[in-house]
């Protein structure tokens, strides 16, 4: 167990931590350290392709992606930030690498409210990787006793903390389509 200032160094050494988020626990690294996320997509049983989360503790995080976008898509944003909601935002410029896109030309992000996540990405100073902390195709872990069983020796750290009051993970919606890919 450690607290996020302990969190946010293994990150920024290119460690992986499980971290509880609004409904779920959530496994992250730093979205640029390559070998980090492919870690995390090997514990979890994960291909490339599916792409990853990135959650952050506010839309200055996410200054690249968010700067090309039209008013209107801002104003969305803005009312559904921060929370439990996932956008798919569109990279045309290539801000986020391709092991975080995936097999897509958008990246999904999220500016939360829980207070652990909000403080961990506060001291790393940037977003970080944010996926359910299970094995792909099974339900996500709920608890931390779950997390330290599970994945407990294959991480660098587990913050101590409570998921919060939501009972499924995130709502996810590209941004430029409207399309609902997951009703939260």
């Amino acid at each position: 167990m450690m607290d996020v200032n302990q969190a946010a160094e293994v990150v920024k050494s290119g460690g992986v931590i499980a971290y509880p988020t609004e409904a779920v626990w959530g496994l992250g690294c730093n979205p640029w350290n390559r070998e980090a996320v492919y870690r995390i997509l090997e514990l979890k049983q994960r291909p490339v392709e599916k792409g990853v989360i990135l959650i952050g503790s506010s839309l200055e995080q996410f200054t690249p992606l968010l700067n090309p976008l039209s008013p209107e898509e801002k104003s969305r944003l803005n009312e559904t930030w921060p929370g439990p909601y996932t956008w798919l935002i569109p990279d045309p410029d290539g801000w986020t690498p391709e092991w975080i896109r995936g097999q897509f030309d958008t990246v999904a992000v999220r500016v939360s409210a829980h207070p652990v996540v909000k403080s961990l990405c506060d001291a790393t100073g940037m977003p970080i990787v944010s996926t359910s902390a299970n094995l792909a195709g099974n339900d996500p872990l709920l608890i931390q006793a779950e997390v330290e069983a599970e994945f407990g020796h294959l991480l660098q750290g587990i913050v101590t903390g409570e998921t919060g009051d939501q009972k499924t993970p995130s709502t996810i919606q590209d941004l430029r389509t409207g399309k609902l890919v997951r009703a939260g």
